[in-house]
């Protein structure tokens, strides 16, 4: 089976206060780091971007499988993003996973692959997380959910399976300068040494 990922990065990054995908994690930018936790695992990478293009096509130029897609409608929300990666799908699977979480281990993708049901959520001691994962046979579905709606609620409409994961990286994402002064200490202590 194929698996394919969107990686969702169109957003403003507001509260972050800088341009998120460019922020250094221990000599890489953010979302290099995102991209090198599943770029073993996938035949292709979906960068979804909108706001600040050029500069999210500076970060990932020369990245092996990924390719750069532009939401025009990014500022309808992170749906209209999910909507614009998955027209670009091809695999029988894919992850959904936003552009800020640069933590998630290796080993959680590896582990969610080897469910078999239709969307997989892990879980880190009771609180889900991302990356997502679905099967292809979901996508028109999801497309024809409304660009209002949100995710979550198609999720919720359908059965998932939970799968609990020793990783914390599921819920670290970068939000605040704090978060990645979290994410930093973080990174370090797992995957500096």
């Amino acid at each position: 089976m194929t698996v394919d990922c969107i990686i969702l990065s169109a957003g403003y990054s507001e509260r972050a206060k800088d341009f998120k995908p460019a922020l250094d994690i221990f000599g890489k930018p953010l979302l290099i780091r995102t991209i090198e936790s599943m770029i073993h695992l996938c035949e292709k990478i979906i960068v979804v971007g909108g706001h600040n293009f050029s500069k999210l096509s500076t970060v990932v130029q020369d990245t092996p499988k990924v390719q750069l897609v532009k939401n025009e409608n990014f500022k309808l929300g992170m749906f209209s993003s999910v909507r614009c990666g998955i027209r670009h799908i091809k695999s029988d699977r894919f992850f959904i996973i936003p552009g800020d979480q640069p933590v998630v281990r290796n080993h959680t993708f590896r582990i969610m692959l080897d469910e078999k049901d239709d969307i997989v959520i892990p879980r880190y001691k009771g609180k889900k997380g991302h990356p997502v994962l679905f099967k292809s046979n979901l996508i028109n579905e999801i497309l024809a959910y409304p660009d209002t709606e949100i995710l979550r609620n198609y999720i919720h409409s359908k059965e998932v399976k939970l799968l609990d994961v020793d990783d914390p990286g599921i819920g670290m994402d970068v939000d605040t300068p704090e978060d990645y002064q979290r994410v930093l200490n973080y990174f370090e202590n797992t995957f500096a040494h």
